[in-house]
């Protein structure tokens, strides 16, 4: 074999385990969306700050499982630290989880004592879409520079039981603990576990 493509045969492993990563290591997508308030937001007015997307559906038992406390937590934890925290509801009409109005959504977030910077409307999926979200909950973690830095599941066990909360290791938690520290996020990307995104043509 010609020296050259020996090279390239003896690169090509190494570069193939690199692919996750390099595939995940991307800009944010811009992204425009109506709050529960009225509000029109957009991923450029946080320019500068660390932002959190959290997918969720009210009707999904994983996502209830996370708002038994778990999901509040970390939301509140990282509003201290100055994290924008934006919750997207992509649930289409007619759908599981869809949200009519931000009435409707604020009533369960305040039900829920949900503590997110705010909650964003999506049910023509648009957002969705951009992120390709795939499950409730579906998370992201985006630093100052606007690069995608994890994207996954919230943690390590793929169950709708509470009680495997306190045993599992937080990916998001441990994902904006790395941001803060100015460290390299250990673990940039998880299979997201969930409910289904309930996409209007799905």
């Amino acid at each position: 074999m010609p020296i050259t493509r020996r090279l390239v045969a003896a690169g090509l492993p190494a570069l193939m385990a690199a692919l996750p990563s390099l595939a995940h290591a991307k800009s944010a997508p811009a992204f425009i969306a109506v709050d529960v308030d009225g509000k029109t937001r957009s991923l450029s007015e946080f320019k500068g700050r660390v932002v959190v997307l959290e997918w969720v559906n009210e009707g999904c038992p994983y996502v209830r499982k996370h708002y038994s406390g778990n999901m509040q937590g970390l939301q509140q934890a990282a509003r201290a630290d100055g994290v924008i925290w934006l919750s997207v509801a992509s649930s289409a009409p007619g759908k599981q989880g869809y949200f009519p109005d931000g009435a409707v959504a604020k009533a369960w977030m305040d039900a829920k004592g949900a503590k997110p910077t705010t909650l964003l409307l999506d049910p023509q999926g648009v957002v969705a879409t951009a992120y390709k979200a795939k499950t409730t909950p579906h998370m992201f973690v985006i630093d100052r520079d606007g690069q995608i830095v994890y994207e996954g599941a919230i943690d390590d066990t793929p169950s709708a039981k509470v009680e495997d909360i306190k045993t599992a290791k937080n990916y998001v938690a441990a994902a904006l603990n790395d941001v803060k520290a100015g460290r390299k996020v250990a673990v940039a990307y998880s299979q997201p576990y969930g409910c289904s995104v309930k996409y209007k043509d799905a």
